[in-house]
């Protein structure tokens, strides 16, 4: 069966799609010059001509990064194309360096191997927004099938730059002393992706002692699995970590996604850590030991249990769209201590309108190592002061378009009003279709803005409840 390319659409952080189909190198040649020429149109080329040029581990980007950069020379401005694989944020933290116009990242960031796409960052270094991804679309309905030559491009170490930031924003010397005293352990699971190495090289030449990598080869498969930080995909890590701190000291599991913007974590229990547990326990931090100013931003979709720990340190919470991008634009428009999503993804108003995964990992070292516990106890404390919380999400393929445009409709036009025993108080149509119960007590349906799925997801005082009101939503979705 031949499979035909989907429209050029940009989703919540980028344009992806499957690789020799959706996405190939005439597409995004084109799709490149597109975001370029708009770059100029918005950008003050006359104070610089600079764009930075990224690109992660998988099948071809590398190839693919160098091809784009023409089309960057083509429109008279200056790529600057990393010498490597590299982060997605430290090609964000490159443009502000650089005072550049932008970056364009090749990336499908935590989605499955046979995907490719491409990320564009605005001058600030964040996702650009969605005015100008659908400036970038209707370019490329009135352009032709012209391809630009492949020029000679400059290379600088963008991995480089960026760990060097990082290192000056830490006391890294504190830090190492700290997780020697405690005997820390670390494990680094950095899925095959482009964050191999960083942690390492973050903490310096005595982090062998205490720092052990797995899965740090470029492997464009990534095993088999899509490199996103799911519990289901880490199972080497979690057995690891569990294992090892059986032994008398505490270990800590780091997990990464492939282009090195989003976290998850195991604790010294064998226990995985989403974002969903871990930005309590960062908010308390940030707001507690380092008094730094600022509200906090989360998704519809992020835990009722962010919004407590903020309000009980006198933080101001926004509620956004599930995407980034939405984080970010408040981050560039008010003080933020924080802004953070359920998918892993963290971004710290000290440090950039953007996540990045290791400002993240170096943050939760410096957490336990000050407040001289492990991971595990510090979590279980916090959830005795804020209250019992269980959280979880399940993805459905969806048959078809037509199925997801009937579903979403329905669920726009008929919310229930019952789920199994529970009465649904409010509904919230912010970003898909939210319904909530009771505090920490809610079912939310939303469709992923990059591949044809349905993301379901669901917080409760119990695990029971959490899985018993998924079920109920599998089988509501499946009687549309």
């Amino acid at each position: 069966m031949k499979l035909e390319a989907s429209p050029i659409q940009f989703g919540t952080d980028g344009w992806r799609g499957l690789l020799g189909v959706d996405v190939t190198i005439e597409r995004l040649l084109l799709v490149a010059l597109a975001a370029t020429e708009e770059m100029i149109c918005r950008g003050n080329c006359d104070l610089n001509k600079k764009v930075i040029i990224g690109y992660d581990r998988r099948f071809l980007a590398p190839e693919f990064a160098e091809a784009i950069a023409s089309s960057v020379s083509a429109c008279d401005l200056e790529p600057l194309l990393a010498d490597e694989s590299v982060t997605t944020p430290a090609c964000s933290l490159a443009v502000v360096e650089h005072n550049a116009l932008g970056a364009l990242i090749i990336t499908a960031s935590h989605n499955p191997p046979e995907w490719l796409g491409l990320k564009i960052k605005s001058p600030s270094g964040a996702s650009v927004d969605e005015d100008f991804t659908r400036a970038v679309e209707r370019r490329i309905l009135f352009k032709g099938k012209s391809i630009p030559e492949v020029q000679e491009i400059q290379k600088f170490n963008c991995r480089k730059n960026h760990l060097r930031n990082l290192q000056e924003k830490f006391d890294i010397p504190a830090l190492v002393e700290g997780m020697k005293h405690m005997g820390l352990h670390v494990i680094v699971d950095s899925m095959h992706g482009s964050a191999a190495g960083c942690i390492k090289e973050l903490l310096g030449r005595e982090s062998g002692e205490f720092v052990k990598e797995i899965r740090t080869n470029r492997d464009p498969l990534f095993g088999g699995n899509a490199p996103e930080p799911l519990e289901k995909n880490l199972g080497e890590l979690i057995a690891s970590t569990k294992k090892s701190s059986q032994v008398g000291q505490p270990y800590l599991g780091l997990a990464f996604d492939g282009d090195g913007d989003r976290i998850a974590v195991i604790d010294e229990t064998g226990r995985f850590c989403s974002t969903q547990v871990l930005i309590p326990l960062f908010i308390e931090h940030m707001a507690q030991v380092r008094n730094i100013p600022g509200c906090v931003i989360k998704t519809v979709s992020g835990s009722d249990c962010i919004r407590l720990i903020a309000e009980a340190f006198g933080r101001k919470v926004i509620e956004c769209p599930v995407g980034f991008k939405y984080i970010a634009k408040e981050m560039l428009r008010t003080k933020v201590l924080l802004g953070g999503e359920e998918s892993g993804g963290i971004g710290f108003g000290e440090h950039m309108p953007e996540r990045d995964a290791l400002f993240a990992a170096l943050l939760l070292l410096e957490a336990i190592v000050q407040g001289r516990q492990p991971l595990g106890v510090r979590l279980n404390n916090l959830s005795k002061y804020i209250g019992p919380s269980f959280y979880d999400r399940i993805d459905l393929l969806l048959a078809n378009n037509e199925s997801r445009v009937r579903c979403e409709d329905f669920l726009r036009r008929n919310p229930p009003a019952l789920v199994g025993t529970k009465k649904v108080k409010q509904v919230i149509l912010m970003d898909g279709c939210k319904l909530t119960f009771a505090e920490r007590d809610w079912l939310m349906f939303r469709f992923s803005g990059t591949e044809p799925l349905l993301r379901i997801y669901c917080e409760a005082p119990t695990s029971k409840e959490v899985q018993r009101t998924l079920s109920w939503a599998k089988e509501f979705v499946s009687s549309i």
